[in-house]
């Protein structure tokens, strides 16, 4: 079945991605010293890009479908491929978009200069990731060129795919400025989904707290990681609300209709709280756990959600560090 994981806002064009900080390294088990340590063989492939923009260049700009499908998407990594099967990426659909959002494409154009230095950014990401969790498999991160949508899908054993033109777009007003923020804490985020359990990321009618707790351990473990969460805007819009947010949350937290928690952000108005929740949920763990080490194993492998919660010593409106 298509991956069920996809991060950002449902947008005109994309899917965005908001503010970001540092990590409270207070948090944090003593495990940080990896600046020595060798560089994971955790691949980013970016060469599904390079071979875009040859062809974009060579074309003007205006590939037809036939030269998509046979110089870009039949030569095209693992990464890719799945990407057009899970959502129906096709040379047709790449070639609509080109021909409604140009400015998309040429904006994610200049947005390669920023690969090198996201690249040596997520490799110290990654250490990060292994040293916490020693046990963490390794797909690669592959980034493509598609249609607009999605910004960014992932799951057990499907890697990472993060579509550069939908990263790279402006059109969100909760993206995150600096693209190679954006970048950095995305893909963090999507990394940890690829390690999740496989029977909760598989199950096709998620309550609002499993799937909001499965956000919120990728929220929290990118936190760890790479520096920051991907949804930062909830910081602002969020405080002094918490209790408030939070007990609507446990009321609705058994059902299975999302729409009030999950894939509701639009250009408008910012929504998907179930991640900001499932975060506050995920941290309490953490904060309340005595063997550090222990716990992001018992994050990373939650498989029982009402466990993981009443173990987290959360309440609404709790106060964290």
């Amino acid at each position: 079945m298509p991956p069920r994981w996809s991060i950002g806002l449902t947008l005109a064009c994309c899917l965005a991605l908001p503010l970001a900080r540092a990590a409270d390294r207070s948090m944090e088990p003593a495990v940080w010293n990896t600046s020595h340590s060798p560089v994971t063989d955790i691949e980013i492939q970016t060469e599904d890009v390079t071979r875009f923009y040859k062809l974009y260049d060579a074309t003007g700009g205006h590939p037809t479908i036939e030269q998509l499908q046979q110089d870009y998407l039949d030569p095209g990594t693992e990464g890719l491929h799945h990407l057009m099967k899970a959502r129906n990426v096709t040379a047709a659909r790449i070639a609509q978009s080109i021909a409604m959002q140009p400015g998309l494409y040429t904006g994610a154009k200049a947005c390669m200069a920023a690969l090198p230095r996201v690249r040596e950014r997520l490799n110290i990401t990654f250490r990060r990731l292994v040293a916490l969790y020693p046990e963490s498999q390794k797909p690669p991160v592959t980034i493509v060129v598609g249609r607009g949508r999605p910004l960014a899908i992932s799951g057990p054993g499907d890697g990472v795919q993060i579509g550069l033109e939908a990263i790279c777009s402006p059109a969100g007003r909760f993206l995150n400025p600096d693209i190679d923020d954006r970048f950095v804490h995305v893909i963090a985020h999507e990394y940890i989904h690829s390690q999740q359990n496989l029977a909760l990321s598989n199950d096709e009618h998620p309550t609002v707290l499993e799937r909001s707790l499965l956000e919120g351990v990728a929220e929290f473990m990118s936190e760890m990681t790479s520096g920051d969460v991907a949804y930062g805007a909830f910081r602002a819009s969020t405080k002094g609300r918490e209790k408030e947010i939070e007990s609507r949350f446990v009321t609705d937290m058994d059902k299975t209709d999302l729409s009030a928690w999950l894939d509701n952000t639009t250009a408008d108005k910012l929504g998907d709280l179930g991640y900001w929740v499932g975060y506050r949920i995920v941290k309490s763990y953490y904060q309340h756990a005595v063997d550090k080490h222990v716990a992001i194993r018992e994050i990373i492998q939650m498989n029982d959600p009402h466990a993981f919660l009443a173990k987290s010593g959360w309440y609404p409106g709790i106060v964290l560090k």
